[in-house]
């Protein structure tokens, strides 16, 4: 049997995934597993990989612990079509609200942008040459030729066959349409090495309107129906003249023409099939439509609605889109929640039983709060020396700075509610507020944040509780 050739293998991805995400190894295990599996399932023959199901999984944590950035990343590590939505933003069908269908239009049309924007891509050399044609007509407009009515009786009179070889145009437009090849090859060397970027032109491209609010009803887009598309594709496009500089015209119309030279069906097909067989939908807070201890009297009635309605789209059924329907069966489901005043096992037991994986996320300890500081790519500490950096200053910490930081922001957790790393921004804000407003004034070089400096700025937030309710 042939091995299967990708590099995506769960120990890869979970490679991938420490570099942005500290700790939480069994979340990241079960994402990588899942994320191999419908590598797996797309390598088999179509009568087994039909019946094959992603395994959906169910992510119980506190806030701020990782929970919605292991999705993402994963999402980009695939390339796949990713939405993350809110289940509080949903309501069950007879309410007013958002149906959940539109979980679906959303992840379709974030699909039909990827695949969009790849295509474009793969055009841009044949745009560029025709941009580069539209601007030097632009630059150099060709003389009308005047008409004459000899030349229109010569329409209706036969010619001898020697007349019908001679060209019709004059030993004068000839010379003249010369000099204006000439002339014309002059400016395609000078575009190519940018000697007329700075160069005013007049150029038509098409006036995009500005979209008019169109007030319809609210069900409107659980039919995939866009008004202002569809009044769009009625009126005739129009086209203006704009004065800018050469450098500006050319990313406009080679712009323009990338997306005509775009086959619209074939991009809508593979739309269609990458939302189908590769698309991950994050449903966050999924524990705030949960009805503590399973009971649906009174107003709460809606919250099991929601889960109802979002029974058959994890399930596996077919939603409308403006671009063709979309089957659910094989998209990729992670939901998540702090589950602080409910359980899982409060979920309805059908919808229970589509969310098989089941992972529990640890708080964050003081280690893990320093290492978020510090290890991750872009991590806290290097977005704010880089943004310190740009006025000439270069700020940096010690150990013992990013150590008391994790300290202090343990404490704030343990004892207030506890926002996972999250808790790292606020302090950070309140630690470097006076740099942050000073650094433009100041002359120093250098500027190096230690653990007394921290002490000094945030241990007298930490231990007054009343500004710390407010402030951190």
């Amino acid at each position: 049997m042939t091995k299967l050739n990708s590099d995506l293998t769960p120990s890869k991805i979970i490679e991938h995934l420490n570099r942005y995400i500290v700790g939480q190894d069994k979340a990241k295990r079960a994402v990588a597993i899942a994320l191999r599996n419908r590598i797996r399932r797309r390598a088999l023959p179509p009568e087994i990989s039909h019946e094959i199901m992603p395994k959906n999984i169910l992510m119980v944590g506190p806030t701020g612990v990782g929970k919605t950035e292991i999705a993402r990343r994963l999402a980009t590590l695939s390339n796949a079509p990713f939405v993350k939505v809110e289940a509080t933003k949903f309501t069950e069908v007879g309410y007013v609200g958002r149906d959940v269908e539109t979980i679906i239009r959303d992840l379709t049309e974030f699909a039909v942008s990827m695949v969009r924007k790849k295509l474009i891509e793969e055009v841009q050399a044949p745009a560029r040459v025709r941009a580069e044609d539209r601007l030097l007509d632009a630059l150099l407009p060709k003389r009308e030729k005047k008409f004459s009515m000899p030349d229109f009786m010569k329409a209706f009179t036969d010619k001898s066959d020697e007349e019908k070889n001679l060209p019709d145009e004059s030993e004068e437009d000839i010379e003249e349409t010369v000099q204006y090849k000439r002339t014309r090859a002059k400016f395609q060397k000078m575009l190519d090495v940018g000697k007329l970027d700075d160069k005013e032109v007049e150029i038509e491209v098409n006036d995009t309107m500005t979209a008019l609010p169109i007030f319809g009803s609210p069900g409107m887009d659980v039919m995939g129906i866009n008004i202002t598309e569809m009044i769009g594709g009625i009126m005739p496009k129009k086209t203006k003249k704009r004065h800018m500089k050469v450098k500006e015209a050319m990313r406009i119309l080679q712009q323009e023409e990338a997306e005509k030279l775009i086959d619209t069906e074939a991009m809508t097909k593979q739309a269609l099939e990458m939302t189908q067989e590769e698309g991950i939908v994050f449903l966050d807070e999924i524990d705030k439509v949960v009805v503590k201890g399973g009971s649906s009297n009174g107003p709460d009635v809606s919250r099991e609605g929601v889960q109802r309605d979002l029974l058959p789209i994890v399930e596996g059924s077919v939603v409308q889109t403006r671009y063709g329907p979309v089957k659910t069966d094989h998209i990729l489901f992670i939901a998540a929640g702090a589950f602080s005043g409910v359980k899982p096992s409060d979920l309805i037991p059908e919808l229970q039983g589509r969310f098989p994986i089941r992972v529990e996320l640890e708080p964050l300890t003081i280690e893990n709060l320093e290492r978020i500081l510090t290890e991750p790519e872009n991590s806290l500490i290097r977005q704010y020396e880089a943004l310190i950096s740009t006025e000439g200053t270069e700020l940096t910490f010690t150990k013992d700075a990013t150590e008391e930081i994790a300290k202090l922001a343990h404490k704030m957790n343990s004892e207030m509610e506890d926002i996972g790393a999250r808790r790292l921004h606020t302090m950070m804000e309140q630690l470097l507020e006076e740099i942050s407003f000073n650094v433009c004034d100041m002359d120093a070089e250098k500027i190096e944040i230690t653990a007394e400096t921290v002490k000094e700025k945030l241990s007298g937030l930490v231990e007054n509780r009343d500004i710390r309710r407010y402030l951190l």
